[in-house]
């Protein structure tokens, strides 16, 4: 029964238009009022120890840094470096597109941001050159979505800390996972390019390919810095997000001197109020977590999932199919804060590795980023391209089941997640 307050609770205030972190505090507390348990010092006390994390001080440098690369023109510059390498292919502005998702993803971890900055640069040029709009916003959203996979992702930290898995491993394991991913939209962009006969762009000299690739260097650098860190042990990484902020500053104002200081008040205005909306949800949803821990929710769930547990892979599936279904209907961060603390146990007595579980709910997580009805994602890029949403989920729907696809693979085959793994922490 305790199990049904907590859905329906949850349901009722989100049906009701409730924001999901007063529909997180609502529903624990209709828990605690049919536990007999009420107490408001237990909210305060949740929400106060659910905000107050170490690792979570990443998401607002992370917020931070990405904003900083948006406005110091780095991302520009990874445009550019694509553009002269690949924009003379058919279609060549897809792969540029592609690419571009890929390295900011590995800058600032955060899809929506990633995916509004690619747009912008994007959209007017593939508009000018003949492109089908819809047909590039999807391409665009489903290559946004790459970036709560490959590290450093903002999913990643807030997973970690709400499974109490280690933020470094899933950092590491989800970078060949992103890169399938990325792959996939390649393999599926070669044969619309050539199905339906995209334009090439201009062919540039090795002079100006050169030229384009030394002024992205610094851009192209922070991956490797961050990446490289992480697995040498330099710092952590929330401290890997503070040296991304002063990267971007110092690339900013000395190396491409695109900063102001002029915009640096309403950078950290901006970032302070995304970090703000994400740490709120954090803390809301520690109420609920501590709530069904005290009801027993989690073994609740396992002796339902029993049959299941002796085939991990059969569970992951079942998880899977589930995960897929609430990210149509529920944004990221509240999925990741509802799911996680129900299905970790469940996950840690069928003996799979938390690290993998967690580079796949994340993964699936992103992929409702463009899955109707909600599509965060889509959203943000129908806004950008001015488009209406019907035309780009018709589009969106091939780099969707091609993104399905690739979950599915490391579904079935988990040595694709944990054997990198394994070999770049070793």
């Amino acid at each position: 029964m305790v199990v049904a307050v907590f859905v329906l609770s949850l349901l009722a205030a989100m049906a009701l238009g409730v924001p999901i972190a007063f529909s997180l505090i609502a529903c624990g507390m209709a828990m605690m009022f049919y536990m007999d348990l009420f107490d408001a010092q237990i909210i305060a006390q949740n929400m106060l120890s659910g905000a107050d994390s170490f690792p979570l001080m990443a998401i607002p440098f992370f917020v931070l840094a990405g904003e900083l690369m948006n406005a110091g023109g780095i991302s520009r510059r990874i445009v550019d470096v694509a553009s002269a390498w690949v924009g003379h292919f058919k279609g060549g502005l897809g792969y540029v597109a592609i690419f571009a998702c890929v390295v900011m993803a590995s800058l600032s971890g955060s899809a929506i941001a990633d995916t509004a900055a690619v747009a912008a640069l994007l959209i007017p040029m593939m508009r000018k050159a003949g492109y089908d709009i819809p047909r590039a916003s999807g391409l665009i959203a489903s290559g946004g979505i790459i970036a709560p996979v490959i590290p450093p992702s903002i999913g990643f930290v807030m997973l970690g800390v709400v499974g109490n898995i280690s933020i470094t491993q899933l950092f590491i394991a989800g970078i060949v996972p992103g890169l399938l991913m990325a792959l996939a939209l390649v393999f599926t962009w070669i044969y619309q390019s050539h199905r339906d006969g995209m334009p090439r762009g201009e062919r540039m000299p090795l002079r100006r390919r050169l030229s384009a690739t030394i002024a992205g260097f610094w851009a192209l650098l922070l991956p490797v810095l961050i990446v490289g860190g992480l697995k040498a042990g330099y710092f952590t990484p929330t401290e890997a997000a503070v040296v991304a902020v002063f990267y971007a500053l110092f690339i900013g104002f000395v190396v491409y001197r695109e900063l102001r200081w002029s915009q640096l008040y309403g950078l950290l205005l901006a970032s302070a109020k995304t970090s703000a909306v994400v740490m709120f949800l954090v803390a809301a949803a520690q109420v609920s977590a501590w709530l069904i821990a005290a009801a027993n929710i989690p073994m609740v769930v396992a002796d339902m999932l029993q049959p299941l547990v002796g085939s991990p892979v059969l569970l992951m599936l079942v998880i899977m199919a589930l995960v897929f279904a609430v990210g149509t209907a529920l944004d990221f961060a509240p999925t990741i804060l509802i799911l996680v603390p129900v299905l970790m146990p469940v996950v840690r007595m069928a003996g799979i590795d938390p690290v993998y579980f967690g580079v796949l709910f994340i993964m699936n997580n992103a992929i409702g980023l463009i899955t109707p009805p909600v599509g965060t994602v889509l959203n943000v890029v129908c806004g950008v391209a001015r488009e209406r949403m019907e035309p780009v989920i018709r589009a969106v729907m091939p780099y969707l089941l091609a993104q399905t696809a690739v979950l599915l693979l490391l579904t079935l085959f988990p040595q694709l997640v944990m054997g990198p793994l394994r070999f770049f922490t070793r």
